[in-house]
């Protein structure tokens, strides 16, 4: 059995990659209290206990799946890209260059102190930095060095082992360092905590309305049926626009009629000139929270199930208008085609942000919203484009980027016998960017629905990670053998001391908000798992102001300082 299973393994690779692709998806997801390998990290080290079987895998498999990966990132990040270099986040652009620059020395230097050649450093850089696809990267820059092929052939076989040492720390190191110690560097948790409530207040506070509904945007919207038989109506009939301004200016409740039956008669989607009438029975939408309180003032409430069978649409819209782009949710939601519309989150280069009244929205930001058809249908185009769920991927825009992206990154330039290049994998990168970037402008342009990026973006990476695995298999023992456990402590250091730079460069030079500072760290080094620290330990969302346009940065350079690196060491 098991000499068949060795055969088919060594004729069959795809079958060896599924396997390894499998119990390293399931290995981590495996938590112990809030310790996870993680799913790369599980991966690799699944394909690496396979590759003992010396499996041969073909080439270009490992190619396609990281060009895939890398374009699907870049198309991710590339609208808040674009948006940050000439918006309003240009400090948090110039703190996420700092930072990784100093990411980037660190490391290169700390490899100089310990004599490490230039595929340790691509490693350490990876594995510290948290960054896989500078394997990948790394990998595909060091052959073009022109060294021998023995020479090639182990700086490219040690990358994958100097990450796998690297990583855990450079994971959970990052987590607590911003999670814990970076709260005690800008005053001790308990003051950070108090400053980022205070500072979430403040971008409560509504300029344009008295709506509180701002504070939980994540309350879902319900709608309730009541009989207009209330002292309201003692005196006569009220128009809608009546009803509303006082739910809305006397009573401090965004809540709105959305239907009314009348006389057995049922009106959709009331103007504001219709008039109710005692014994009318009207529906109102709002967050959950201000619909079911009090109403007595408007009657009693009533189980309609006809009156209350209608469609609502939870939708997402691409902010492409410039007006809408350039607005506070305060004032987008003050806007008179937003009656009806709720707000249920923003979702910005993948994050979600907080809805506060003062949030300042930006082109290319996906807010989705709830509210009735021609509600939607209506405030839709005047914020950007719809974006309708659907399972079309556009495989024109996705074969042409790759191809295009790829084509220029594989352009040498030759500058005093050093080798330039993008290489093929950063050509990708900055394909997808541009890509995403356009995708946010010209919506027509193609589309690549989010469940289809998570696919190329997790499939293509964890494919590449386990064909690395199965590969750098038979000879991995013998690298962390030939790397030592100092490498370890060299991870440690190249971890730790970017991000305390950072905090203090954040704090003293560019005076961000601690919360805010935290964030932008976390981004810097597109470590979400220090994020979600960092939120867990202030207790706020407010963090993940700071994490996106960084975020969109530190993914692009530490990227592309898998190419820098192997100049820098070579």
């Amino acid at each position: 059995m098991g000499e068949w299973l060795l055969h088919t393994f060594r004729e069959y690779p795809s079958i060896a990659l599924f396997l390894t692709i499998g119990v390293g998806f399931w290995i981590g997801q495996l938590k112990y209290k809030t310790f996870s390998l993680g799913t790369v990290t599980s991966v690799l080290l699944v394909g690496v206990l396979v590759g003992q079987m010396d499996i041969s895998i073909p080439g270009p498999i490992k190619s396609v799946f990281f060009l895939l990966f890398l374009f699907a990132i870049g198309f991710s990040v590339g609208p808040q890209f674009f948006q940050a270099l000439r918006g309003n986040g240009i400090k948090q652009v110039i703190f996420a260059v700092i930072l990784c620059v100093v990411a980037l020395l660190v490391t290169v230097v700390t490899a100089k102190i310990m004599g490490y050649n230039v595929g340790e450093t691509a490693g350490l850089f990876a594995g510290a930095q948290t960054i896989s696809a500078v394997i990948g990267v790394a990998g595909d820059m060091i052959p073009s060095l022109g060294a021998s092929a023995a020479d090639t052939k182990e700086w490219v076989s040690i990358i994958p082992v100097c990450y796998a040492v690297t990583y855990i720390f450079g994971t959970i190191g990052s987590a607590y360092i911003l999670g814990n110690l970076g709260p005690a560097m800008l005053g001790g948790l308990k003051k950070v905590k108090e400053q980022t409530a205070q500072l979430a207040a403040q971008m409560n506070e509504s300029e344009l309305s008295q709506d509180p509904a701002y504070i939980n945007a994540n309350r879902p919207v319900v709608f309730r049926a009541y009989r207009a038989d209330g002292n309201f109506f003692e005196n006569g009939g009220k128009t809608v626009s009546e009803i509303h301004e006082y739910m809305h200016k006397t009573l401090g409740r965004r809540i709105f009629i959305e239907r009314i039956r009348q006389n057995g008669t049922i009106i959709d989607n009331p103007k504001g000139n219709e008039t109710i009438n005692k014994g009318d029975e009207v529906v109102l939408s709002g967050r959950r929270a201000f619909v079911i309180t009090d109403e007595s003032w408007i009657g009693q409430e009533v189980n309609d199930p006809q009156l209350l069978s209608f469609a609502v649409q939870n939708i997402d819209i691409i902010l492409t208008r410039k007006g809408a782009g350039k607005m506070t949710v305060d004032q987008l939601r003050s806007q008179p085609w937003m009656c009806g519309i709720v707000i249920a989150k923003i979702t910005r280069a993948g994050v979600e942000i907080p809805v506060l009244a003062k949030t300042q929205l930006c082109q290319g930001d996906i807010v989705s919203v709830s509210g009735l058809a021609q509600e939607v249908n209506e405030a839709g185009p005047r914020m950007g484009y719809v974006d309708r769920p659907t399972t079309s991927t556009s495989l024109i825009l996705l074969g042409f980027g790759i191809f295009f992206g790829a084509l220029v990154g594989a352009i040498t330039l030759t500058l005093k016998h050093v080798p330039l290049s993008l290489s093929t994998s950063g050509g990708a990168l900055i394909s997808g960017l541009v890509c995403g970037w356009l995708r946010s402008r010209y919506p027509g342009v193609g589309n690549i629905p989010k469940q289809s990026l998570w696919l190329l973006n997790n499939l293509g990476l964890n494919m590449f990670i386990a064909v690395i695995g199965i590969t750098a298999g038979p000879t991995f023992v013998t690298g962390i053998q030939q790397v030592g456990w100092l490498l370890f402590v060299a991870g440690i250091i190249a971890t730790t001391l970017p991000l305390l730079i950072g905090i203090w460069m954040g704090a003293r030079i560019f005076k961000f908000h601690p919360a805010i500072n935290l964030g932008c760290c976390a981004g810097s080094r597109t470590t979400t798992a220090a994020l979600g620290a960092i939120q867990e330990s202030l207790g706020s969302t407010i963090p993940a102001m700071g994490y996106t346009v960084t975020y969109a940065i530190g993914n692009t350079l530490l990227i592309l300082w898998g190419v820098v690196i192997v100049l820098l060491m070579a």
